[in-house]
């Protein structure tokens, strides 16, 4: 992963070196000597080499030196002036000298770029915990979600089985209403016709002589409620305890109160189920 940042910036490093070497050399040769040129030349390639080496060197102890990387850029931006004053004092071929006038600048461009790259790398522990994390969470993710559709999909095939229950339950009581209806309205209708009771003891007459029945067929209507049996008089709170007192302590260990509650309903006393506890809580 290193060398995808590193190599791209080592080689715009060495195209743009070079290039500012020829273009010191070709354009200073011509108004001095040529040696003096080639001097100039390796003093600003030395000069950038140098201060990249630098910041490299103070990058590997996580270090940074501003003054250092404005005399880097400076270099740069020098190297890079010379191959625009170059270009445009050529004749003839200027645009293809400012086509590459910028590769000085590229290359300290990619130099931040890997500076930035190793400033945020990670090592293969913490890259193979990381990508164990984000499977860890991606695997319980799949699971929550596969829950969540066979529970939808149980609920789903319960609420439908408990409906078509439901139907069919509503189907047959119907049919059974609409049958004890139509029975009901044939009972009525034999037991209000005329001839019905003459019929019927013409019926009987040879089983049982000399005994008239009386016929009453049973009547489609709301039946008598049946009279409900006097209640005593409540008990005061205090009698409600000295009951419960004494079924609670009616047997060794005392009763529980379910136990008390059962024997004091089987005795015949009444209470409600609040002032049964509430005396229950005073009594133990």
């Amino acid at each position: 992963m290193r060398g995808k940042t590193v190599l791209p910036a080592v080689a715009m490093t060495a195209v743009s070196m070079v290039l500012t070497l020829a273009v010191v050399v070709m354009w200073l040769g011509s108004a001095m000597p040529w040696l003096v040129a080639l001097v100039v030349g390796l003093g600003i390639d030395g000069g950038w080499l140098a201060t990249l080496a630098y910041e490299r060197r103070l990058a590997a102890q996580g270090d940074h030196s501003t003054p250092v990387t404005v005399v880097g850029w400076s270099f740069g931006a020098l190297a890079t002036g010379v191959l625009i004053a170059h270009a445009l004092t050529v004749d003839g071929s200027a645009g293809a000298w400012l086509a590459v006038a910028w590769l000085p600048l590229a290359a300290k461009c990619l130099w931040l770029v890997h500076g930035l790259w190793e400033r945020t790398a990670l090592t293969t522990t913490a890259l193979d915990q990381i990508r164990e994390i984000q499977q860890t969470a991606r695997d319980d993710a799949a699971v929550a979600r596969a829950w969540l559709r066979a529970e939808a999909g149980t609920e789903e095939t319960r609420l439908d089985a408990v409906t078509a229950a439901g139907a069919r339950v509503a189907r047959v009581q119907s049919r059974t209403a609409r049958r004890l209806s139509g029975a009901w309205a044939e009972l009525e209708t034999a037991r209000t016709g005329k001839d019905t009771g003459k019929a019927l003891t013409s019926v009987t007459a040879p089983v049982t002589p000399g005994v008239t029945p009386r016929w009453e067929l049973p009547v489609w209507g709301p039946s008598e409620q049946v009279p409900a049996l006097d209640a005593g008089p409540a008990l005061t709170d205090d009698a409600l305890d000295v009951v419960v007192d004494q079924i609670r302590l009616s047997q060794d260990p005392p009763l529980s109160y379910r136990e008390m509650s059962a024997r004091f309903r089987a005795a015949g006393h009444s209470a409600s189920e609040v002032r049964l506890r509430a005396s229950w809580k005073r009594v133990a």
